[in-house]
């Protein structure tokens, strides 16, 4: 269906409708919602608005609706998938007046959030009464909860304790046509319907608006311990992952990061120091935790000597915890440090840990066949491999034309047949939809298009995303 342009008219009906200081068109406001963190891609939105309760966003979208406006929900724009760029222009939804932890409740190991509250502003306040909240992106001292669960956001711990999917026991949201629903119940077991919460979760605001999010938690664990390990070969490294997990061992994080990724983003982050020597060509950042400190540190010994078994040339403990942290801050950071070194673009390949080697050895391949150089580093204990493709020497008309997406097809080709997929936490959104194809057959795919169809026929809620 056809999308209506904003005009005067429209931008004045909104400012009625939703209050002055709830509307902007302010040309600085614009170009901060043109963007998330995705490549070099802008699209300015015609009008921003920022509401701040549910029912505010029900008069918007049941507005807008109505008129034919396409809507963007946006909070951090932290995404890497084009999620948060309103390519049809329209309206961008800012989430970021829904910054409230409503409750954390000890007694139920439950909490209730706003969809605008940082992550590690959550972790911290969970922290503090002895709970815990696991999901952990490498955004997470800016990205927020409700992006978290727009895009099913892993992080670090994942591989121990799961992603935000994990954690989701409830949602308020707001439909497309105005609707304020609950998507489930606030319980531990919950078998009744459909499971319309888990429908959500993932969805990229393309279903609906999340105004409320319910949260299980679990124990803090008191103790960690951190460890480095360098290897002489990026594979062998790779490989060691499975060997890890057959010795009967779940790191809290099991990091991969090859040499270049180190180096580039050793420039631009202070106060660490790691092995970086000739011989080194990869590194992986291991953690371990518990609530018992001397299992915690069995654990660590036995996780050290697989790992050499495995071909680590040394295994380096963290001593203290301004070092623990030194290291967390390199990792979260190699992501910031690539981009800021060359023109790029990330892949969010996952492939089942043991085929980890094989990946990287396709992609590695296909880089020589097509012209691109890559920098890769990720989740590697969940088999998540981000895969940068810098630009380097690569001619614009390669860059910008069929080469480039052929090679990445060829990466995708090469996941699909080692059992994997082509995001495993990013989304799809814009940059990665027109490889939905290798990862569904055409019935799942029209069933899913059926979905979206269904709840926002209309197609005005992040169009242009995932299909």
């Amino acid at each position: 269906m056809k999308m209506a342009e904003v005009t005067r008219k429209s931008i004045q009906a909104l400012i009625d409708l939703m209050g002055a200081d709830q509307v902007s068109v302010d040309p600085d406001r614009l170009a901060d919602f043109s963007h998330d963190e995705t490549e070099d891609i802008r699209v300015l939105p015609d009008v921003v608005v920022r509401p701040s309760t549910p029912e505010e966003v029900s008069l918007l979208l049941r507005w807008a609706n109505e008129a034919r406006i396409p809507v963007t929900p946006a909070a951090a724009r932290t995404g890497l998938s084009g999620g948060a760029i309103p390519v049809h222009g329209g309206i961008s939804l800012s989430m970021e007046r829904f910054n409230r932890i409503l409750e954390i409740d000890p007694a139920n190991f439950q909490a209730s959030v706003e969809p605008g509250v940082v992550n590690q502003v959550f972790h911290e306040a969970c922290k503090e009464q002895g709970l815990f909240y696991p999901p952990d992106p490498s955004s997470w001292g800016s990205s927020t909860m409700g992006g978290n669960v727009a895009y099913n956001a892993g992080g670090p711990k994942a591989v121990k304790y799961g992603v935000t999917g994990a954690y989701v026991l409830n949602l308020e949201v707001v439909l497309p046509s105005g609707e304020i629903i609950w998507t489930g119940a606030n319980t531990l077991k919950n078998s009744t319907g459909y499971n319309l919460t888990q429908l959500m979760v993932g969805s990229e605001g393309t279903l609906a608006v999340i105004t409320k999010i319910v949260v299980r938690l679990i124990p803090y664990p008191r103790h960690h311990l951190t460890l480095l390990a360098p290897f002489a070969s990026a594979e062998v490294a790779c490989a060691a992952v499975s060997r890890i997990f057959q010795a009967g061992i779940t790191p809290s994080g099991l990091e991969f990061m090859e040499r270049d990724a180190i180096d580039w983003t050793l420039r631009y982050v202070d106060g660490v120091s790691i092995p970086t020597g000739p011989g080194i060509e990869a590194h992986l950042l291991m953690e371990v935790d518990g609530t018992d400190q001397e299992a915690v540190m069995r654990e660590a010994e036995q996780l050290a000597l697989v790992a050499e078994e495995a071909g680590a040339l040394e295994v380096l403990f963290a001593q203290t915890q301004a070092e623990r942290d030194a290291l967390w801050k390199l990792r979260r950071r190699v992501g910031e440090a690539v981009k800021k070194h060359s023109v790029y673009k990330e892949e969010d390949t996952v492939v089942p840990r043991a085929k980890l080697p094989d990946l990287l050895r396709a992609v590695k391949r296909i880089g020589g066949e097509y012209g691109f150089k890559s920098v890769c580093y990720g989740h590697a204990g969940d088999g998540n491999l981000h895969v940068n493709i810098v630009k380097g020497d690569m001619t614009d008309a390669d860059w910008q034309g069929e080469r480039l997406k052929m090679g990445i097809r060829q990466i995708f080709i090469e996941v699909r047949a080692m059992g994997g997929t082509i995001s495993g936490e990013h989304g799809i959104g814009l940059v990665q939809r027109e490889f939905m194809d290798l990862a569904f057959a055409p019935a799942a795919l029209d069933l899913q298009r059926g979905i979206k169809a269904l709840l926002d026929p209309n197609n005005i809620l992040n169009p242009g995303k995932i299909f």
